[in-house]
């Protein structure tokens, strides 16, 4: 098995974050995500770091994976969570160790840092390979639901897959 090394991404890194970011939302979700749209949104990420930060995995000399972290203050712990994000790893570097390696590195940062209460992340409901790896690493599940409301201009950010539900 080959080394994984996991660094901050800097904005060389836009493109790939961008194809990843992409192909992710087009595999779990049906979504066909428009690029220019993507590409902004990660470059706010890089221009306004309070938002939140990538990190990326490489192997072999490429980048395997990545995923993005962002910030929420907990008024009853007085402490950041962190949320992992646009988790994603290319196909050829998957079973590999790479989310794993993410996580564990992340996880690291977290234990260090002042003023971190955990990570959180969520999930689709039919992703059972994805549930069974954040298990393994720890993580549990939380008995929570989502729930959105979404301003309408952002039908037109991202476009209706074939896979996606209505309702």
């Amino acid at each position: 098995m080959s080394q994984i090394a996991i660094r901050a991404a800097h904005p060389d890194d836009l493109a790939t974050l961008v194809g990843f970011a992409c192909a992710m939302a087009l595999e779990t979700e049906g979504k066909r995500l428009n690029p220019a749209t993507v590409r902004r949104g990660i470059a706010a990420l890089f221009a306004q770091p309070g938002r939140g930060r990538y990190l990326v995995a490489e192997r072999s000399g490429a980048v395997a994976g990545t995923l993005m972290v962002t910030y929420e203050w907990s008024d009853w712990r007085c402490a950041d969570w962190w949320w992992i994000q646009s988790v994603y790893v290319a196909p050829p570097h998957r079973r590999c160790g790479v989310f794993a390696a993410l996580y564990r590195h992340l996880e690291h940062e977290c234990a260090q840092a002042q003023g971190v209460c955990g990570l959180r992340l969520y999930v689709e409901y039919e992703n059972q390979a994805a549930q069974r790896i954040y298990a393994g690493l720890g993580m549990r599940h939380m008995r929570y639901h989502m729930y959105e409301h979404a301003q309408p201009w952002l039908a037109q950010v991202i476009a209706t897959g074939p896979g996606e539900r209505r309702g």
